[in-house]
């Protein structure tokens, strides 16, 4: 019952459950599950120190990914956006750490493939924009609706996490 209410607490304010962690929304995209890179990327990010909190493999319906990009439906790739990721699963995950927002980006790998670092997500594994493997959440705000709007308060785990003494003063 106590994690419960600490998991309800930490989905509205995330330091509730960890201290001063916050969480991020990251989803492997249909390429990246269908090249069979989801444990490669949870890899990446374990290693990197973060502690997963929530993960499931989701076939996105059209409204859910609508709202998910809706600050970007103005723009002309919108609707091949939505549709592309609604064409296979896709694996949705919330990680939490010191920073993790920030430092997921840099995992992750700048937008455009040509331009994202040898070593990132995207440096190692993509060619085109249009197909760039992995969704990361941009910002704290971003990060807390989207995590909203893929999982309910339930399915965030508040867990203790042995290594967080080897990875925090």
């Amino acid at each position: 019952m106590i994690c419960l209410v600490l998991t309800i607490f930490a989905n509205l304010f995330p330091a509730g459950c960890t201290g001063v962690h916050e969480r991020t929304f990251v989803a492997v995209k249909p390429d990246g599950v269908q090249r069979r890179l989801v444990g490669e990327i949870v890899r990446r990010f374990e290693r990197k120190g973060f502690k997963l909190v929530a993960l499931k493999l989701v076939q996105a319906s059209e409204d859910l990914l609508r709202e998910h990009y809706t600050d970007l439906r103005t723009r002309p790739f919108y609707g091949r956006l939505v549709h592309y990721m609604g064409s296979g699963p896709v694996v949705a995950m919330v990680w939490q750490g010191l920073d993790v927002v920030r430092a997921s980006r840099a995992l992750i790998g700048a937008t455009d493939p040509a331009d994202a670092m040898p070593g990132t997500i995207r440096g190692d594994f993509c060619v085109e924009i249009g197909k760039n493997v992995v969704h990361g959440s941009d910002s704290v705000e971003s990060a807390r609706r989207e995590i909203a709007l893929w999982f309910d308060t339930k399915e965030l785990l508040c867990w203790e996490d042995s290594a967080a003494h080897w990875l925090y003063e």
